[in-house]
């Protein structure tokens, strides 16, 4: 009888253990998620700069059925049709004849556009609406890499992200700081979008607003010169400055991070390497290091922890950065 009872509790037992079991993963992802502070730069406009000729080049297309000869005594005095051909099939000759080579040119590049239209859309439709490419980079550090959160912390502060240059040197500058920590390296992950212009800014918001739900709160931000800071006590000083706690470099945990994530978004086709090593992640490093000012679109760089005694453990690289791989 003890024995039937005892085979009988044991699967509600089993089962109260899984529940329990859940409930405590459960709880304690939604304690230790979104549990990090994070920085922000950014700006940019998604604008084809002024200077970058998109027109199509200027070519002649007849109006429909007809032409006027703009010389006088050329012999053609008014509008006509397909009969200007004949003095081109030895009907005519001199001036007639030159004449006819030309407009048969200015027709035959005239079906050569209107083919262009039907099959993909004209020169100018492409030019005013041109291919972006929207691309995210992310890179996972050993929080002991503290140093690298000051840098951020000073590029945030003296950065000019109002203008293409300031944002193609703040994309620069970031992208230094990530190559000069390689021994601090564990995480990384690529991906390119491609979109047209008119598209473009609403996937790279997209993206960003993704990594920035992530944050528990958005201690230290530069968006198109707005510069906010949380209170001192509560950040993380600038580069050169002193930690609240010495000690914490050598007090810091294995299993806890720092992301690092640039985001560009840039004219015509940019494509990053697929990150699946140190030296990946290099030649990635310094191709979105290199992406000149005029070609720049938009860019942030997001990182976090950025408070000080905040802490990204591996639990919250799980959760929240699943795509990123061992480097």
């Amino acid at each position: 009888m003890h024995k039937k009872l005892q085979q009988a509790i044991k699967p509600v037992l089993q089962s109260l253990f899984l529940l329990s079991l859940v409930f405590a993963l459960a709880f304690g992802q939604a304690n230790g998620a979104l549990a990090a502070s994070g920085g922000r730069i950014g700006g940019g406009s998604f604008r084809v700069p002024s200077s970058r000729p998109y027109s199509s080049p200027r070519t002649y297309a007849p109006p429909g059925g007809g032409y006027y000869a703009p010389y006088p005594g050329g012999g053609f005095g008014g509008g006509f049709g397909f009969p200007f051909l004949l003095p081109f099939f030895g009907f005519g000759g001199g001036i007639g004849t030159l004449f006819s080579v030309l407009i048969f040119i200015a027709i035959a590049n005239f079906f050569v556009q209107t083919f262009r239209r039907i099959g993909g859309g004209s020169e100018t439709e492409v030019g005013s609406n041109p291919d972006v490419s929207v691309t995210r980079l992310q890179v996972g550090l050993l929080a002991s890499a503290r140093g690298l959160q000051n840098e951020l912390n000073y590029i945030a502060e003296t950065a000019d992200t109002n203008s293409p240059e300031g944002r193609a040197e703040v994309l620069q500058e970031a992208s230094l700081a990530l190559l000069r920590h390689p021994e601090y390296w564990v995480y990384a992950g690529s991906g390119t979008q491609q979109a047209r212009l008119n598209a473009a800014e609403a996937q790279f918001n997209r993206l960003s607003i993704a990594e920035r739900s992530k944050f528990s709160e958005e201690t230290l931000t530069n968006v198109n010169n707005q510069l906010k800071a949380a209170t001192p006590k509560d950040a993380l000083p600038a580069a050169g400055g002193e930690l609240d706690n010495p000690t914490k470099l050598i007090t810091e945990g294995p299993g806890e991070y720092i992301i690092v994530t640039l985001l560009a978004a840039t004219l015509g086709k940019f494509q990053l390497p697929e990150v699946n090593s140190p030296d990946d992640l290099r030649q990635a490093l310094r191709a979105m290091g290199s992406i000149p000012g005029e070609q720049l679109l938009a860019m942030e760089v997001l990182w976090t922890p950025q408070a000080s005694g905040d802490t990204l453990t591996s639990d919250d690289i799980l959760a929240e950065y699943p795509d990123l791989k061992l480097v």
